[in-house]
């Protein structure tokens, strides 16, 4: 097991129980959309963010999106790390059927998955690892069409897919992710060749 500082807050007790045996630190369980109306569960992960920073790890369909997109309104952001798992279609083993989107939640994640999507947020940087010479910008977004252009939905999705992320994370959260983990001409690169593949 990995401890962090961060504690780690997702939808349900399945996910707190697969990420319990990869994470040495508190996990909070949001019980899916009952956080919406759960204050005393609301005052526990402001407490949690402001003492400790937290790291959102939720499903990566809609209801996932609107749930951290709660959290992110009801703690500061700057204590914040998201955590974005990718699109993959199954059922989770314990399931009769498939989610309504047909895509595997945190707890149907590989643990390889899961510690991969750790390290693109930048969970297990050093200050001195996050230090790049040049920053990505909104500005290369709009260049390369990824933001603000004709199809940029389709390529920002294209993008998001190429570095297994989920296909509905937005613009800012996409930039935010890409200058934890890549370098601006790792960033170029994938581009370039996303390009040539369209």
């Amino acid at each position: 097991m990995i401890k962090i500082k961060e504690a780690v807050v997702v939808e349900g007790k399945y996910d707190k129980i697969k990420l319990s045996g990869i994470l040495d630190t508190v996990i909070v369980a949001t019980d899916g959309f009952a956080i919406f109306k759960d204050k005393e569960k609301q005052d526990l992960i402001r407490f949690l963010s402001e003492k400790r920073g937290i790291i959102i790890m939720t499903d990566s369909d809609s209801a996932g999106f609107k749930i951290r997109s709660f959290i992110k309104g009801i703690t500061k952001s700057e204590n914040i790390k998201n955590v974005y798992i990718p699109d993959v279609y199954g059922k989770e083993k314990r399931k009769t059927e498939a989610s309504k989107e047909g895509k595997l939640g945190v707890e149907g994640m590989k643990t390889e998955i899961i510690m991969s999507a750790l390290q693109k947020a930048g969970v297990f940087c050093s200050e001195n690892e996050k230090q790049r010479t040049r920053e990505i910008t909104r500005t290369d977004f709009f260049e390369d069409g990824i933001s603000g252009r004709e199809n940029s939905s389709e390529i920002r999705k294209a993008l998001a897919k190429s570095l297994d992320l989920p296909e509905r994370i937005s613009a800012s959260a996409l930039l935010k992710i890409i200058n934890l983990y890549m370098t601006y001409d790792e960033y170029k690169n994938a581009i370039n060749k996303l390009k040539s593949d369209i």
